[in-house]
Parts: C-alpha cells; structure tokens; sequence
C-alpha cells in the first residue's frame, strides 16, 4: 500500500509538471506555425491552458488527499506532509487564479479589441493590459512549475529521511 500511494503521488505531481513544462513548448509552436493568424493560435492555446488547469487541479487534488491520508495508512509521518500539502494548496490556488481570474479577464480585453489584437495599436491601453495580464499569467504558471519542482524534492527530502530512521 505504502508504495501504491507514493507511486500515485509521484504519478500526478510527474503529470501536472510535465504538462507544465510542455505548455510553453506548445505554444511557441502554434504561434510560430500559425503567424499570423494570432487569433486563430490565442484561441488554441487558450483551450489548453484550460485543459492544463483541470489536469492541475486534478493532479493536485489527489495528491492531497493521498498526502492527507498517508499518515494513518503509515506511509510518512503527519509533520512530514505538512509542507507538501501547503505547497500543493498554493499551487492550486495558483491555478485557479489563473484560470478563473486572469484568463477571463485576457479574453475580455481581446473581445472588446475586436477578438483579435493585429489590427490594435501597440500602445492602446486595451492591448497594454492584455499584455500586463499575460506577463502576470506567465509568472502565475511559472509559480506553479516552481512549486511542482520543489514538491519533487521535498518528497525526496521525506523518504531520504523515512529510509534513514528504518
């Protein structure tokens, strides 16, 4: 059982991260396959920067949960997963932050632009905000990457401990 719930951790911390890392390769690629047809490659990854979040927030709530329930299953010690659970909790916060705060507030801005900002100036103020939000949106998810990676390590730190008291 102890190896079932470290696997299955391991297993929805390796997909978030990945997912994580993959996202800007993917989109790179579709804004430079699609030039310039910046709507048509906004409105692509848009879908996946949602479909990244659902898998986030799934992938983050199992693993609380199987942090959550760990200690009574006798996997790792309740003071060995607080830090993991507040840090999966902060990245989850992330990601609904990104999902529901700023990407509906990128996708007003480029409504009211007209659903696409190639024929808007470069200093209007509607495409200067959409630019602010997606400078914000990038740090958010690039929060969530740090967090993911320092969970890989934390959960190094828990066994390298757990395996040095046995």
């Amino acid at each position: 059982m102890k190896t079932l719930i470290r696997s299955l951790i391991l297993l929805a911390l390796a997909t978030w991260v990945g997912a994580e890392l993959f996202f800007p390769v993917m989109a790179g690629v579709t804004f430079t396959t699609l030039m310039p047809d910046t709507h048509t490659a906004g409105m692509i990854v848009g879908i996946c920067l949602r479909i990244l979040h659902y898998v986030g927030l799934g992938c983050g709530l199992m693993a609380l949960l199987l942090f959550a329930v760990s200690p009574n299953l006798r996997v790792w010690s309740a003071d060995r997963t607080t830090t993991p659970m507040l840090v999966l909790i902060i990245m989850m916060s992330l990601t609904v932050l990104s999902q529901w705060g700023i990407t509906p507030r990128m996708e007003h801005d480029r409504m009211e632009a007209g659903g696409s900002f190639s024929l808007i100036a470069p200093d209007a103020p509607i495409r200067l905000h959409f630019n602010r939000l997606h400078q914000i949106s990038t740090w958010v998810e690039g929060g969530i990457l740090f967090g993911g990676i320092l969970m890989i390590f934390l959960i190094a730190r828990i066994e390298t401990r757990t395996q040095s008291e046995s």
